[in-house]
């Protein structure tokens, strides 16, 4: 992950969303602890069930603030505040699969599709993946949404 704190959009940046990453994803937790690091104010998802949503938390330690939520995936515990999606300055986004020009497969919850279209236009939304999650081309239907850029160990 050393590629993506070299990015200008992320040393810009002074509040950053990311995710704990879960299963097979690319491990977040040195994004996460470094973000803090950083001095920059981190947010991480949390599933509003009743609104199919997902809200972005403030976390100031990853360690005691992240609990096991739906699926297993962790999640901010219900102390941490809730910040408005206009405050993101740069955002870290999963996913299974991408391709070059930035489509992206997700789980099919459609969660990260309906957070990265509220968010403002012109954030930097930046994938972080393993070079065997690219693939030539992915379906995209009109509700997803694409990332800017996807890094990967290579």
């Amino acid at each position: 992950m050393p590629r993506l704190f070299a990015l200008p959009a992320y040393r810009a940046a002074n509040v950053v969303a990311a995710y704990a990453s879960f299963g097979s994803e690319l491990e977040t937790s040195e994004f996460l602890a470094r973000a803090l690091a950083d001095g920059k104010q981190l947010l991480l998802p949390r599933i509003n069930r009743a609104q199919r949503a997902l809200e972005l938390c403030q976390v100031g330690d990853p360690d005691a603030d992240l609990i096991p939520g739906v699926w297993g995936i962790r999640e901010p515990r219900q102390r941490c505040p809730v910040l408005t999606r206009a405050q993101v300055e740069f955002m870290l986004v999963p996913g299974v699969a991408f391709a070059a020009n930035g489509a992206r497969l997700g789980y099919g919850g459609g969660f990260y599709d309906r957070l990265l279209a509220a968010l403002e236009r012109g954030i930097p939304r930046i994938a972080a993946a393993f070079e065997l999650q690219m693939v030539d081309e992915l379906p995209e239907g009109p509700h997803d949404e694409r990332v800017d850029s996807v890094i990967t160990e290579k």
